[in-house]
């Protein structure tokens, strides 16, 4: 197979979930394709597959994954309207977690055979990402065992609390969903669930640890910067992909 480290940059800005999801289905879909069509191909037919990484931002929804429990979404029906928020069961793993304006979310759709075919390494370098994100802004972050995702206070165990929820869905190598940051985030959405399934820990965001709201397109920038060199990428910017 031919590696291809290029990776389109895509900026979606705010978009709702079911389109963004739609969207990453789509990529990830003719991505598997390609790999099955350059399985039965010769070897000289075959092509390189392409990679997406796609930042956003969503209005206020809240996504339930595949091995997730319903009852931990608090909140019924009516009043998720009256929080003008919507729910989505989806097929990425882990539980239940928020997505809302001020919240970076990052959707890597990566054909991890031109990177490294290992999920756990995929799960921690998206992580070390993230941290490495934070140390730029001088918040202290790492991981606690057993958990996914990017907490602070984690090491002390005396007040963890998470910045950063993962959640990604990985097939033929291929993946899909991913992470989701705090940045300027309204924290009080997260008292509508038991986030990530875990009821005795807490969350938080750039904007609380720093004192001040930040510039999400930095933010980004920073992020972007960190994920190109862990997995060895070779960027290609495209705009108005949506």
């Amino acid at each position: 197979m031919t590696t291809n480290k290029q990776v389109q940059f895509l900026d979606l800005g705010l978009i709702d979930y079911q389109q963004a999801w739609d969207y990453q289905e789509q990529r990830f879909a003719e991505i598997v394709a390609m790999k099955i069509e350059n399985r039965n191909a010769h070897e000289n037919a075959r092509v390189a597959t392409p990679n997406y990484v796609l930042f956003c931002e969503h209005p206020h929804v809240y996504t339930l994954g595949k091995s997730g429990k319903p009852e931990n979404l608090l909140i019924d029906a009516q009043q998720l309207a009256q929080k003008n928020a919507t729910y989505h069961r989806i097929n990425r793993g882990g539980d239940i977690t928020y997505h809302g304006p001020g919240q970076l979310v990052c959707y890597p759709i990566l054909d991890l055979d031109h990177f490294f075919t290992d999920i756990h390494r995929y799960m921690r370098t998206l992580e070390e990402a993230v941290i490495l994100t934070l140390a730029h802004y001088n918040i202290e972050a790492g991981r606690i065992d057993g958990l996914t995702g990017v907490w602070l206070g984690g090491e002390t165990q005396q007040n963890p609390r998470k910045i950063c929820a993962m959640g990604v869905k990985a097939s033929r190598w291929v993946t899909m969903h991913g992470l989701a940051l705090n940045v300027n985030t309204d924290l009080s959405y997260f008292e509508h669930i038991v986030p990530c399934g875990i009821d005795d820990k807490a969350v938080t965001s750039m904007q609380i640890e720093t004192g001040k709201a930040l510039e999400m397109s930095e933010v980004t920038a920073v992020l972007k910067k960190n994920l190109i060199a862990l997995f060895g990428m070779k960027p290609i910017i495209v705009r108005n992909a949506v």
